[in-house]
């Protein structure tokens, strides 16, 4: 009996599973399986027509199961001659999990989200009472869950964080600071079980604590998918969520194999979200189908909330006529500092570099691609289809320096003085420069126009008093007119952008 504080399980369980044609729903075949049975000593627990066609299993503990086949073939010898029954065998190494719950129906999903599929289940409607029968090594995970949804035991999130720089080592810090308020408030248990980089990948069930550092710095486990996914597994971890703080093209490949896995992803590497709309939009239809999220709020904007108001306001039916804005932190804070200072335009290019605000080569700032990767993901919100081809980008960089090494662009930086400074003193009085992405058109078509450019624009404008680093978005609807939304802050740093990484892993935690 199964009362409702209580979780029963029963190991070392069988199906015995009957496949064969229509006469199996006949009357009178149940009856001849329980005899045959309980005539040769077999206890049955079990009887259940199954979701397959003219399919039915017959749950017996596992030492009986080949006893089991042997008697209800020869019960049924004469139907396999004439092809009615096709195939009688058994399925061992099962678990009988047995509750009480109102709603079995979320824990069901809870289960599904985690890759398990019940073989068998049995329900007794009118009081709440349910056994289902899972594979052996599926116990315990099924346990956790059905405890977590039943008893409101703190559920356990187990994160593998792949990249451990600026910022995926600012966001484990941020984790393990926070953790015991997490579980004290929401009822979460974070748990770090696996840290990884391009060379190296640490592994902890228990989680990791404030010495992760050294455990990485001294493993000798080469990284590897295969060897996530494998431990994830072996160790029966429920609620799996990878976290990619990387910018890696290679490894974007294999966010399809984790969802197959039972990951959820969170990510602030912009790669995937730009790759071909034909691999975007597959992506979403494989989320889809194994019921797992994939948040990314700080590809753009980093901690600033943009995707999700971007999302919100389209799901709702307001139509977005236009997106612009300073999407690049670094080239915010390179034009701000030029357009208010005497100081030459290398003077500031080096100065960012040494404040660590642009990255090892400032060419891939300058070029322009990090914000027309931010300027796409945004259309493709918008149900758009514009590929990173169609973007129209003004590189900053000059021809001749395009192709040379780095140390000879930044011995050459002084190069570009002349140029800017042209571009600065022929502006309008009152002006100021900004590098701006603009997604402009008729947004109800298929595709918008994508703009990356250097533009004047007066001082006293939104986008003209932006100050140090920020990042400024305008978004205008059809309902605002001519009245954007503008949503403007701290948009670069290691800090906001793992702690914007940080509240997409704790998004997924409460609604997993």
């Amino acid at each position: 009996m199964t009362d409702k504080n209580t979780i029963n399980i029963y190991r070392n369980k069988a199906l015995v599973n009957f496949e064969g044609k229509d006469f199996l729903g006949q009357i009178g075949v149940d009856s001849r399986i329980f005899q045959a049975l309980n005539g040769g000593g077999i206890s049955v627990g079990v009887i259940s027509q199954q979701a397959i066609e003219n399919g039915i299993s017959v749950l017996v503990d596992e030492n009986d199961a080949s006893d089991a086949v042997d008697f209800l073939n020869k019960e049924f010898e004469e139907e396999k001659a004439k092809g009615h029954v096709s195939n009688i065998y058994s399925v061992e190494n099962l678990s009988v999990i047995g509750f009480v719950s109102d709603n079995y129906n979320k824990i069901l999903s809870e289960l599904q989200r985690n890759k398990i599929y019940p073989l068998l289940l049995s329900q007794i409607a009118s009081a709440g009472r349910v056994n289902i029968v899972v594979t052996g090594n599926q116990t315990e995970i099924t346990k956790n869950i059905i405890e977590t949804e039943i008893f409101g035991k703190p559920k356990t999130v187990h994160l593998a964080l792949i990249g451990h720089g600026n910022v995926g080592g600012t966001l484990v810090e941020q984790i393990l600071d926070s953790a015991y308020d997490i579980l004290k408030r929401k009822r979460v248990d974070l748990k770090i079980v696996a840290i990884a980089n391009s060379k190296k990948i640490a592994f902890n069930k228990a989680g990791f604590g404030s010495d992760w550092r050294q455990k990485i710095k001294y493993s000798t486990t080469d990284s590897s998918v295969d060897s996530l996914v494998d431990f994830a597994k072996e160790h029966h971890l429920e609620n799996l969520v990878m976290v990619d703080n990387t910018a890696s093209k290679d490894f974007v490949k294999h966010y399809p194999t984790f969802v197959d896995n039972g990951f959820d992803i969170v990510g602030s590497n912009k790669i995937y979200n730009t790759l071909p709309i034909s691999e975007y939009r597959n992506f979403r239809k494989l989320l889809e189908k194994n019921k797992k999220k994939y948040l990314y709020e700080t590809n753009v904007g980093a901690g600033l909330p943009l995707i999700d108001t971007i999302k919100l306001l389209h799901l709702s039916g307001e139509n977005i006529t236009r997106i612009k804005g300073v999407f690049s932190g670094t080239l915010s804070y390179v034009f701000n500092n030029f357009s208010l200072r005497n100081d030459k335009f290398s003077t500031i290019i080096n100065e960012a570099l040494e404040k660590g605000y642009t990255e090892p080569d400032p060419r891939e700032d300058l070029s322009g691609n990090d914000v027309a990767r931010k300027l796409l993901i945004l259309a493709r919100e918008l149900d758009l289809i514009n590929e990173f081809e169609d973007i129209n980008i003004q590189n900053l960089v000059p021809e001749s320096l395009l192709s040379v090494s780095k140390e000879e662009f930044l011995s050459r930086l002084e190069e570009l003085d002349d140029e800017y400074q042209k571009i600065k003193e022929n502006q309008e009085p009152g002006y100021v420069l900004r590098y701006v992405g603009d997604l402009h058109g008729d947004l109800q078509k298929e595709k918008g126009e994508l703009d990356v450019k250097l533009i004047s624009v007066p001082a006293n404008s939104a986008l003209g008093q932006l100050k140090g680093s920020d990042s400024i978005f305008e978004i205008y609807t059809e309902s605002y007119g001519e009245n954007p939304i503008v949503i403007m802050g701290a948009g670069a740093g290691a800090k906001v952008t793992a702690r914007g990484v940080f509240g997409d892993i704790l998004r997924l935690s409460e609604t997993k």
